[in-house]
């Protein structure tokens, strides 16, 4: 960051708690969001409170520079980049807080709508926006873009259910609008913005065509240029100021906190789908579904419907059809309990049984079968945009006609896709809304695409404004529709937007190019290029969908930036700027590898199936030199004796001073590498107990694989670890099980394949697997391990190994809580349950699918089962906790503050427990408690 910007606002932000990142690798990797834009800030500010954003604003003034709001990075717009100065809002300004038992509810900016949803599901409420990014896409940029989704249309969304909420003005004043006295702190405080906004509100009264045709513009999802019908719906200057601010993209103010007037869940629900002939019957039904008050009405169109067939679960109603001109309508019936759903949905199902439709049609209320049906919908983006070729980028835009003029719209689009050579978009979407959605791929880097691009948006934008539409649904006008808002609005209209932003923005310092453009040719700059990367990671179309859930990115990077520095990289390698190659490469490896936990939980939530530890394993495999290779091959061949020794090594610490075995690791660290020698501290356990003997009952009913980690780390406390507990279980439910021959020395292979030693991985994948298949009967018992972790590792070693080996395809591999909760509560009896107890579910159990099960036993032992809402990923990942403490550490912070605040509450928990020895270590030292294994608190409260 050049020194005559740097210092200026380290001077100006001086007690503020705002952070200045001026590194290569903080900039570029914040630079990067879900849109096809690409600008690089010359800094990133991360402010703390209103106050900061103010102090921000008068420093950015100063300096003559500029900013822009960045906060979950899901916008497809470009409104959230800036090549100037980028504040983000999403490390800070998480609160939450729930008011009126659940009625309403108070949200900084950084917080996610599925946080928000989460923290009010206990209260059967919601928000009213629903935007399909809900895991990612953070409270500031629902409001920023008045956001809206699938089920909320224009009487859910944030111009309608806000509250109230606190602002900063770039004058840098703070105003909550919900106080009583907010009009007068209004008019002392900014006095030409009152006047300005109560002249535009007289004018625009006194002009009645222009009054029809703003009523006729936001009768329909509409977020092109700014709320002007916040003029027309509201006569009090704080009212208007505060729904125009709704929408507004981050160009008239800051929102440091929102509050909104909650939804009721209505929690039973049955969803079907319609197939029709041709889009045109589609069509024609859909006034009378609307009728019908469905919750949703999604459209597929025959090109959906084919990359629909294409899914692992397509359900049969679309795979049994030879698509030609079909299209289908997605629905759901929702309502407020079982006897409601049952009223609701015969009706509809009578209805649906008159309509002409290609296949029956039926409403189900199997959450299996629901989910095939949406995974149809939602998969549309993961077949479309995986598919894409290198290099391109994925437009994923909206746009909004009337109900009935939405055939001809979407015949029209198809024609257009096909006349300027976009083969393979779909267009999907809210019908009820006339909101659709369509998805097609461009090149950035090659004039002649872009030409191509520039006269395929000239033809959408006559063809969506002939048919009185608007060229913004619910995405925002962002870069790409701002030089059109003057074409959809006319000049008079437009230059009411042009005063309110020089009545709010005199300055001109938020935001430039963004809702308003004179340029004509602005959506054309700054256009994002797509370097080909890694096979692994290529495909990713910079969503974010990762971010919320990875336990690195509050420390150093997410999946998402870890994949843009590659691209960053291989662009400066491409242009041939090796200081920048150099600048970015200097950081990556501490940032981009070695605090990666390789957890997996990025490729659950990614849109597009990518999971970035896959690509971190690989060049942590690229790094490993021929001696560490040689060492773990050898530890492979040797597993048992390794892992005794280690917890030989870890009891021996045990009983000496920790000061003194400290001293003996750091120096270790900084001879060998803190990526080679773990941090040995207090609160590591004793050694583990001997693995068990072999044996093989003839009645076995399933094959016990203990986990390593049982013999290297001890129990918790006085505990039996979860190896001996789950033993104990088993023979008091009368299950005999198969112990294999080579136990002791057999591992799921997370340590080689997670630190890249690839040669010594394929070795023990080997035994492990041949040692399974003959203590199973050669597939014949389900083999149980007791740590999720490892049975993740299990699982993903047999998927591997099938296309080697196909007979390996008959084993079965099953966590202990799950076949616990299934083949052995049935037959033991729990004492005394204990009045609380606290769960950490896992990455391993979430992949695994075992959650339910995990918190099935705990239900089980305990009266009151508490699962933190902002539980995550420990980040302790076999040895990275102790390779790197500051990750866990980072990682755990939110969980452990919910749990210190749920005691302060509710009194001490009685246990603690998770479902793997590892993550049971990193949330012991997290939060101070004792956490074990919930099988062992399940084995003691059912001792006879």
């Amino acid at each position: 960051m050049p020194t005559t910007l740097a210092e200026p606002l380290d001077t100006a932000l001086l007690g503020t708690r705002t952070q200045v990142h001026s590194r290569s690798i903080d900039r570029f990797a914040r630079a990067h969001d879900a849109s096809h834009y690409l600008l690089i800030p010359d800094a990133v500010l991360s402010p703390a409170d209103a106050e900061g954003v103010a102090r921000a604003f008068g420093a950015v003034r100063a300096a003559g520079r500029t900013m822009t709001f960045r906060s979950g990075g899901t916008s497809l717009s470009g409104q959230s980049v800036s090549g100037d100065i980028l504040v983000d809002t999403r490390s800070n300004f998480r609160d939450i807080r729930v008011e009126d038992d659940g009625a309403s509810v108070r949200v900084g900016p950084g917080a996610t709508v599925r946080q928000v949803n989460t923290r009010l599901s206990r209260y059967r409420r919601k928000l009213g926006p629903d935007p399909a990014s809900e895991i990612a896409c953070t409270i500031g940029g629902v409001v920023a873009n008045n956001s809206s989704g699938m089920a909320c249309g224009i009487t859910e969304n944030s111009y309608q259910t806000i509250e109230s909420m606190t602002v900063v003005l770039p004058s840098g004043t703070i105003l909550d609008t919900g106080r009583p006295d907010a009009g007068e702190v209004l008019r002392a405080a900014e006095p030409e913005i009152v006047a300005g906004l109560l002249d535009l509100r007289a004018r625009l009264l006194a002009a009645p065509e222009h009054v029809a045709f703003l009523r006729q513009q936001f009768s329909m999802k509409n977020t092109m240029g700014y709320g002007l019908n916040a003029l027309l719906d509201f006569d009090d200057p704080v009212r208007i100021l505060e729904h125009l601010i709704i929408g507004s993209e981050g160009t008239l103010a800051f929102v440091a906190e929102a509050r909104f007037r909650t939804i009721e869940v209505r929690p039973s629900i049955a969803t079907g789908l319609l197939v029709f002939e041709t889009l045109s019957a589609a069509m024609t039904a859909l006034p009378h579904l609307t009728r019908l008050g469905l919750a949703t009405i999604e459209l597929l169109d025959a090109a959906s419907l084919r990359v629909a067939q294409g899914l692992s679960d397509v359900p049969s109603a679309i795979a049994e059809i030879e698509v030609q001109g079909h299209a289908a309508l997605l629905v759901e019936v929702h309502a407020a309990d079982a006897d409601a759903l049952t009223a609701s949905s015969t009706k509809a199902q009578s209805h649906f049984e008159q309509l002409p439709l290609a296949v029956p049609p039926r409403l189900t209320t199997d959450a299996s079968e629901r989910a095939a049906l949406w995974h149809v919908r939602k998969g549309l983006y993961t077949a479309v945009a995986g598919a894409r070729p290198s290099g391109t980028t994925a437009l994923l835009e909206d746009i909004v006609v009337p109900v009935p003029r939405l055939l001809a719209t979407c015949e029209r689009l198809i024609e257009l896709f096909a006349e300027h050579g976009y083969e393979g978009s779909v267009i999907f979407g809210h019908a009820k809304d006339g909101n659709v959605h369509f998805l097609l791929n461009e090149r950035f880097d090659d004039p002649d695409s872009v030409a191509r691009y520039r006269r395929f948006t000239d033809d959408l934008v006559e063809l969506v404004l002939a048919q009185q539409g608007s060229l913004k649904a619910e995405h925002g006008t962002g870069r790409i529709m701002a030089p059109f808002v003057r074409r959809q609005y006319g000049d008079e209209l437009t230059d009411m937007m042009w005063e309110i932003k020089a009545l709010f923005d005199p300055d001109g310092i938020l935001n430039p190019g963004v809702v308003l453009s004179d340029d004509p040719d602005s959506y054309l700059h700054d256009l994002k290029r797509v370097p080909t990367v890694e096979n692994e990671v290529d495909r990713c179309v910079e969503c974010g969908y990762c971010e919320p859930t990875c336990p690195s990115k509050s420390i150093t990077l997410t999946p998402r930036q870890r994949i843009v520095i590659r691209r960053d990289m291989a662009w400066a390698e491409e242009q041939g700027d090796t200081e920048l190659l150099r600048d970015l490469q200097k950081d990556y490896d501490y940032d981009g590898v070695q605090t990666c936990a390789v957890d997996g939980m990025c490729g659950v939530a990614c849109p597009v199936d990518i999971n970035t530890g896959d690509l971190v394993r690989r060049l942590r495999a690229e790094q490993s030199n021929s001696v560490e290779g040689a060492v773990w091959g050898t530890a492979a061949k040797h597993w048992g004796t390794v892992t005794r020794a280690g917890g030989v090594a870890l009891t021996v610490a045990d009983a000496l001073p920790a000061p003194l075995v400290r001293g003996v690791t750091h120096l270790g660290r900084a001879v060998l590498g803190a990526d080679t020698v773990p941090l040995y501290d207090g609160g590591l356990p004793h050694g583990g107990s001997k693995p068990p003997r072999p044996e093989s009952p003839a009645d076995a009913q399933a094959v016990f694989f203990g986990a390593c980690i049982g013999t290297m780390f001890g129990a918790e406390g006085d505990g039996e670890g979860s190896r001996d507990a789950l033993r104990a279980l088993l023979d008091r439910a009368g299950i005999a099980v198969v112990i294999p021959e080579e136990n002791g020395g057999l591992c799921c292979g997370t340590p080689w394949k997670s630190k890249g030693h690839l040669d010594g991985y394929a070795l023990m994948s080997d035994r492990v697997l041949e040692s399974l298949w003959e203590a199973s009967r050669h597939g014949e018992l389900p083999v149980v391990c007791d740590a999720a972790s490892c049975t993740e590792g299990l699982d993903v070693m047999l998927a591997q190994s099938v296309a080697k080996n196909p007979r390996y395809a008959d084993l079965r591999i099953e966590d202990a809580t799950t076949f616990v909760a299934r083949e052995v509560l049935p037959k033991v009896s729990v004492s005394a349950k204990l009045p609380t107890v606290a769960v950490h579910p896992t990455c391993s159990t979430t992949a695994l699918g075992a959650t339910g099960a995990l918190t099935a036993i705990a239900a089980a032992v305990a009266d009151d089962v508490f699962v933190p809402e902002g539980w995550g990923c420990c980040a302790f990942a076999g040895d990275r906790g102790m390779l790197h403490p500051e990750l866990t550490a980072s990682a755990t912070a939110q969980e452990s503050a919910e749990i210190a605040e749920a005691e302060s509450t509710r009194g001490d928990f009685d246990a603690f427990v998770s479902a793997n020895r590892t993550c049971e270590i990193g949330m012991t030292r997290a939060t101070g408690r004792p956490y074990r294994h919930v099988i062992e608190v399940l084995e003691e409260l059912t001792r006879p």
